[in-house]
């Protein structure tokens, strides 16, 4: 039996606050700022998570070791990503949900050594979470924060810790 949780309304308010660094800007401006962070920290693995930022980011020469993508903009339907991947894994993931089957295949998809897309059927903006807790420390998982900029949320113990209260918060 798959077991599923879902987002509070009182979580989903929590979530509107950024969970790491929040850059600012156009996307010219946020990517050549996320490029000098990822300069800087030069991190084990890197995650996007999004259709919109995960273009902008390969348009612009960042390559994520791992896309977690719907193939949706805002929820709005929009053409898949052209990028080279050596695997592609799918899973189910309803809207405001966090299913456990997530939880495997974005494992799964960070060991590996090869450049994973993880496509969504359903939403993946709660899999940030999953991604922070299944990435090794130091590693780097970018996410888009509509109508401001992107998010570099850099993977420490500590952030790991705030991502697992929050998944407990949801029923």
């Amino acid at each position: 039996m798959i077991k599923i949780r879902f987002l509070t309304p009182a979580l989903r308010k929590k979530l509107k606050s950024p969970l790491g660094l929040l850059i600012q800007g156009s996307v010219d401006e946020t990517i050549k700022q996320l490029k000098k962070f990822i300069e800087e920290e030069k991190p084990a693995r890197i995650i996007s998570v999004g259709d919109a930022v995960s273009n902008s980011m390969i348009k612009n020469g960042i390559s994520p070791n791992v896309l977690i993508v719907d193939n949706r903009v805002m929820r709005k339907k929009v053409k898949p990503i052209l990028v080279d991947v050596n695997r592609t894994l799918h899973i189910k993931n309803p809207p405001g949900t966090l299913a456990d089957e997530a939880w495997t295949v974005i494992e799964d998809s960070l060991k590996q050594r090869q450049t994973t897309r993880v496509l969504v059927d359903g939403e993946e903006d709660l899999l940030t979470l999953v991604a922070v807790l299944c990435a090794p420390e130091k590693s780097l998982v970018v996410y888009g924060q509509p109508q401001v900029g992107i998010v570099a949320v850099k993977v420490t113990e500590q952030k790991k810790k705030l991502a697992r209260r929050l998944v407990e918060e949801m029923e």
